[in-house]
């Protein structure tokens, strides 16, 4: 009699937990600078997401340490659903990879809670590479080897181990340069200072348009609809050669299931919105929800994917 009477004490204080949820305003980390895509999509997703709870959610900009300070906030941060944070491949799959000191774990240290969107990595050259298509980039590398530069924004980032698998895949020799962001990689391909790089293709509209960029394949599993005409890497003759940048939304671990079943429940209401995925469409980002649990076996499998291609590419983040 006393494990029913437990029991049914515990559903009625879940369902009381999930009904008075949220009582206050809660605070929303975003692990990079304002105005950045990654900014004004969490911004976008939080502004729906406020809607139906019924509390603002707080956007707090943590840039720095590759995104890992916020990361580790929201790690050590009490785990009753008022704080939330943004999530991505940087920060919860590369970071973790490359640096063994970082005080969190993917898998270990969070409540995830559900997907919320991808941006699919394009690669392009600047206008004075003579290839017009994936094969001939590649006969071209192979002819001339360790002579093209391949930009990104940094040691360890998405655009930087995507070069190494496209290096990996073709069987070419290429040079890594880093910069400091993605705008800097735009820079130096406009400017020829390198030959190819992989850029989310936001933006780039103009510079597609006057020929000083052309997009040469989609890394990723289907076409861009902002980019009907560029082929998938698969699609030119490079199956595999899939490195994209998601995010999600995550909390600390042990948050309530209830409160974690009704912060789930808004973020796929606020990704199902027409107009907010029409908006991040634009912007080169596929919107889409999950269930935590669906997270938690992408989380897992994203990990094993990025280890191995850091393992066989000897990516360390001193060098």
């Amino acid at each position: 009699m006393k494990l029913i009477a437990a029991a049914a004490l515990a559903l009625v204080s879940s369902a009381a937990l999930a009904q008075s949820y949220p009582a206050r305003p809660v605070r929303f980390l975003v692990p990079f600078a304002p105005a950045g895509s990654a900014d004004v999509m969490a911004r976008l997703v939080g502004n729906r997401m406020s809607e139906g709870l019924g509390q603002p959610l707080l956007i707090e900009n943590q840039g720095g340490g590759g995104g890992t300070i916020a990361t580790e906030t929201l790690a050590r941060s009490l785990p009753d659903g008022y704080t939330v944070a943004l999530g991505s491949v940087s920060t919860l799959i590369l970071a973790p990879l490359l640096n063994p000191k970082l005080r969190y774990d993917p898998l270990k240290s969070f409540t995830h809670i559900s997907r919320i969107a991808t941006a699919t990595q394009v690669l392009f050259v600047g206008s004075a590479v003579p290839a017009k298509d994936l094969r001939q980039l590649i006969e071209l590398a192979k002819a001339k080897p360790g002579t093209l530069n391949y930009g990104s924004n940094g040691i360890g980032a998405v655009p930087h181990l995507a070069g190494e698998l496209f290096r990996s895949l073709a069987g070419i020799d290429l040079v890594h340069v880093p910069y400091k962001g993605a705008g800097p990689v735009t820079a130096a391909l406009l400017a020829g200072d390198v030959q190819l790089g992989f850029i989310v293709p936001t933006g780039q509209e103009q510079n597609l348009q006057t020929g000083r960029l052309r997009a040469l394949a989609v890394a990723g599993p289907k076409r861009l609809p902002s980019l009907p005409g560029v082929p998938t890497a698969a699609e030119a003759g490079l199956p595999g050669l899939e490195t994209y940048t998601w995010f999600g939304l995550t909390a600390a671990l042990g948050t309530p299931p209830p409160i974690v079943t009704r912060l789930n429940a808004e973020v796929n209401r606020a990704v199902e919105n027409k107009e907010l995925r029409d908006t991040l469409t634009k912007q080169g980002v596929e919107a889409g929800g999950s269930t935590p649990q669906e997270y938690v076996r992408f989380v897992g499998t994203e990990t094993e994917k990025w280890s191995n291609i850091i393992k066989s590419a000897g990516v360390k983040l001193e060098n």
